[in-house]
């Protein structure tokens, strides 16, 4: 059995965050117990509403904060001890796209220096193994020859993610976390980078952690979905698993919004404002905007547990079979 290539359990991160100026500091749970595993070449698709802590959770798996509590491990070495040459190689192995194409690379540098620069801090390579490399990643991410002396401004908006891309290829990471990779760009383009991800998967047998809001978007490039609500995985599973038949009322009410998606059935709609995160509902966290709360439910948070194919965080799971 191949390795896994990210495994995370009751993995957190919590910040103080004062209220007002003289008021006590609060503890914010952006992160708060969340549990997954990804296998080599599979997509783990993370969704939910701004705020719920998908984007604190590609920090820490990318190594760039540290968990509060819990443990992650990428490719089979514990990234949370890890220090000094044995964190940089697990860093290497993780990179990351970022949302906006047009904040995420120096305006000041051609696109040969960008890609280049990867290795020049973390490799030894001369300076034509690396230019050679940087035409190579250009080539697999549909860049042509010329553009590697021109500078970003240069290119519309797909074309400077597929160059942020192939900067996140220089260091043949084993996992490429994409952070909302095609948010930012026209609907017409989406297409084009989610099958350049693809095709990319294919060939370089990489896994991805994707970040996504968009539910339409998920359903055509996840391999397994994590749903999360207020820093806390609510339902997890196999895609089609998780789209055909959602048994957490949160997941149901995404589905129900989300334009284009065969509805099998009728499922609630999504009322209210995500609660704070500095003073999260007692029990579960959704609680406040389900139409199936009980008095257990305002009382008991649920645990995530085993329900069919899935891992569902809801009392009532069961009756959404």
């Amino acid at each position: 059995m191949n390795e896994l290539v990210a495994e995370a359990s009751e993995l957190s991160r919590s910040y103080k965050v004062r209220r007002g100026v003289f008021g006590e500091p609060a503890l914010l749970r952006a992160v708060d117990g969340v549990s997954f595993a990804i296998a080599p070449g599979r997509t783990l698709a993370v969704v939910g509403e701004s705020g719920c802590g998908k984007s604190t959770l590609a920090r820490l798996v990318t190594l760039i904060e540290k968990p509060s509590a819990g443990h992650l491990s990428l490719i089979g070495h514990d990234a949370v001890t890890a220090a000094g040459t044995a964190r940089a190689l697990l860093r290497r192995s993780v990179q990351i796209v970022f949302q906006n194409p047009y904040g995420s690379l120096n305006p000041r540098k051609k696109v040969g220096a960008i890609l280049e620069e990867p290795l020049a801090i973390n490799t030894t390579l001369g300076k034509s193994a690396r230019q050679a490399a940087a035409r190579d990643a250009m080539a697999k991410v549909g860049l042509r020859p010329e553009h590697y002396h021109r500078y970003p401004h240069m290119f519309s908006g797909g074309q400077r993610q597929r160059i942020a891309i192939a900067r996140a290829l220089m260091l043949q990471p084993k996992l490429v976390v994409a952070d909302e990779p095609v948010s930012a760009l026209d609907v017409s383009i989406q297409a084009q980078v989610l099958n350049l991800l693809r095709d990319l998967q294919e060939e370089l047998g990489l896994s991805y952690l994707f970040i996504s809001h968009d539910l339409a978007v998920v359903r055509h490039v996840a391999d397994e979905v994590m749903v999360m609500y207020l820093g806390r995985s609510v339902e997890q599973g196999p895609r089609d698993a998780v789209f055909d038949r959602p048994l957490h009322p949160y997941t149901q009410a995404l589905l129900a919004s989300t334009p284009g998606i065969e509805k099998k059935r009728a499922r609630q709609v999504l009322k209210g404002e995500l609660p704070s995160p500095l003073n999260p509902p007692k029990g579960c966290a959704f609680n406040t905007r389900c139409a199936h709360a009980t008095d257990r439910c305002r009382a008991e948070r649920p645990a995530l547990r085993e329900v069919t194919a899935q891992r569902v965080a809801c009392h009532y799971a069961e009756t959404f079979l």
